[in-house]
């Protein structure tokens, strides 16, 4: 994802664990996403944005606009 999910993470001070938990999945399953080792699913996609309050394009790099307006 071009370190979009990573740069969320980041700015709210969250560690992979506490994310990967929240969204319901291993810290190495988040890490392996972070990184682009395994591909993000639509189901975590939709979990993500929920979890992050941002839209969906904004984390595929659709948009630049995180939230909906």
């Amino acid at each position: 994802m071009d370190n979009r999910i990573k740069d969320l993470r980041e700015d709210r001070d969250l560690t992979q664990t506490q994310v990967a938990k929240a969204i319901g999945i291993t810290q190495r399953k988040y890490s392996y996403i972070e990184t682009g080792t395994q591909q993000l699913t639509d189901e975590l996609l939709v979990k993500l944005a929920k979890f992050y309050g941002v839209t969906t394009d904004y984390i595929l790099k659709l948009s630049d606009k995180q939230f909906n307006t």
